[in-house]
């Protein structure tokens, strides 16, 4: 598909400045780009390819401004990696989608599909299942027994969705991701060994809800694990049994939640964060990579390190860290030299 860079801007809301004519049809990144491509300027620290690129047409903030010429078109936008998403979206619905019953299949008798469902090669649809309208299910999927997936929702070849979970609307379960896994829970014995406590709850994910590739959400010791609207869960998350992770939450790569925690509202995550069982995480809090979480967070607090603390005094804690060697050297020659007088 082609695009001209008025078009573009007459959908995004945003104003060119440059050729309106010209002509894109396909995207690239800024440090690579190539003529008949559209890139985006969002992170300050890549601007200086801005005036190099050989991008045709470049997204940038309305805040932006140049420190020399641009060669390229710019349309300036509000938000300039929004933007880029909304088209992308664009892009994507622009593709055409697989619909029907690829062979060979299981889909039981007893489960039911919707309207321009698409259940591809080898996929296993148990009894009781009900797929909505326009929803994707890609080859090697098993759909366990119960489950409900709602309208337009995507799972991935290779996803396993365990028996009665249950899928809102608008979901992306990508490959590998394992829904309504047993929690970890073992009562220990007398002579040292564990009996299995079975899982009989299930798990639920909220409207808009995305599952990254091969994450695991357990399903509840008894009642539900869920994941609320809108929350985003990078690769090789580890959910546990009852968590509860409320609505538009992010989690990146490597977390892992222990069981019976909560976590609040416009969480963000980073990579390898892990939090102990039973915490309550409230909302809007911060987390930096491999922060351990040992103790309830309150609203609205950032925090970083082994054992989580406040992001300032961590900086400090760091700074005085790194100089132990030297501090220590300092203190063993002044103590020395004390001894000697």
């Amino acid at each position: 598909m082609e695009f001209t860079a008025r078009e573009i801007a007459a959908f995004l809301g945003g104003e060119v400045e440059g050729d309106q004519n010209v002509i894109i049809n396909n995207v690239s990144k800024i440090e690579e780009g190539e003529p008949g491509t559209l890139t985006f300027l969002a992170n300050p620290k890549y601007e200086s390819f801005i005036y190099e690129t050989k991008a045709d047409v470049v997204l940038v903030n309305r805040t932006f401004k140049p420190d020399k010429p641009v060669k390229a078109t710019m349309i300036k936008v509000q938000n300039a990696y929004d933007s880029l998403a909304r088209l992308m979206d664009l892009y994507v619905q622009s593709l055409p989608r697989k619909k029907g019953i690829e062979v060979p299949s299981y889909v039981s008798s007893k489960a039911t599909y919707g309207e321009d469902a698409y259940i591809g090669a080898f996929a296993y649809i148990d009894e009781d299942v009900k797929i909505g309208k326009n929803v994707q299910i890609y080859p090697q999927a098993w759909i366990g027994r119960g489950t409900v997936i709602e309208d337009n929702t995507i799972i991935y070849s290779g996803a396993k969705i365990y028996p009665e979970t249950k899928i809102g609307k608008n979901c992306i379960i990508h490959a590998g991701a394992v829904i309504g896994s047993d929690g970890f829970g073992f009562a220990p014995q007398e002579d040292g060994s564990y009996h299995k406590l079975h899982q009989i709850g299930n798990v639920i994910l909220e409207d808009n809800v995305e599952i990254g590739a091969n994450t695991t959400v357990d399903c509840a010791t008894m009642g539900s694990t869920i994941i609320r609207h809108g929350v985003k869960l990078d690769n090789l998350v580890q959910i546990a049994h009852n968590v509860e992770i409320k609505e538009n939450t992010v989690m990146a790569s490597l977390t892992g939640i222990a069981g019976s925690s909560t976590i609040g509202k416009n969480c963000v995550f980073g990579g390898q964060v892990g939090v102990a069982g039973h915490i309550e995480v409230g909302n809007n809090v911060q987390l930096g990579a491999k922060t351990g979480v040992k103790n309830n967070i309150k609203d609205g607090q950032t925090m970083m390190g082994e054992w989580a603390m406040d992001v300032r005094r961590f900086r400090r804690v760091y700074a005085v860290f790194k100089n132990l060697p030297d501090l220590y050297h300092d203190f063993y020659t002044l103590k020395r030299n004390l001894e000697k007088k």
